[in-house]
């Protein structure tokens, strides 16, 4: 992911922190969903321990903001619509998940630029998790 970086051509993965900043990020996300009543729903769509899905976010992120593409390497490719279908996914829980990550994101020391970037890719991409109408 390319699109959005500073003048220094730093990665969203470098500019995040590398692995120990996508985990900050990854394991605030996750305590806001486990926390949050605004993230209820959402939160109710996941096993009672958040670990296993810690670690798959995190594993994703790292090779999504530019960094090594670890998810691929342990589980192939992420498939990611595929493998959201079995959870009933509208407009409710995109915007509870959107909700999570602009919580975690909010507290990153980044760019303006990297964030709004990041937040609007990340947008797309719940979006495109979506199977229910509404």
């Amino acid at each position: 992911m390319k699109s959005g970086m500073n003048s220094v051509t730093q990665s969203h993965f470098e500019l995040l922190g590398g692995e120990a900043g996508i985990h900050r990020l990854v394991d605030r996300f996750y305590q806001l969903m486990d926390t949050a009543p605004e993230a209820a729903r959402i939160r109710a769509l996941h096993s009672p321990s958040l670990e296993s899905a810690n670690e798959k976010l995190f594993l994703f992120l790292t090779g999504w903001t530019g960094g090594p593409q670890l998810y691929a390497e342990r589980y192939g490719h992420p498939r990611l619509r595929m493998r959201h279908l079995p959870f009933p996914i509208g407009e409710r829980e995109r915007d509870e998940w959107i909700w999570c990550m602009e919580g975690a994101l909010a507290e990153h020391d980044l760019p303006d630029l990297n964030r709004d970037f990041l937040l609007d890719r990340f947008r797309a991409l719940a979006d495109h998790m979506r199977n229910l109408e509404g």
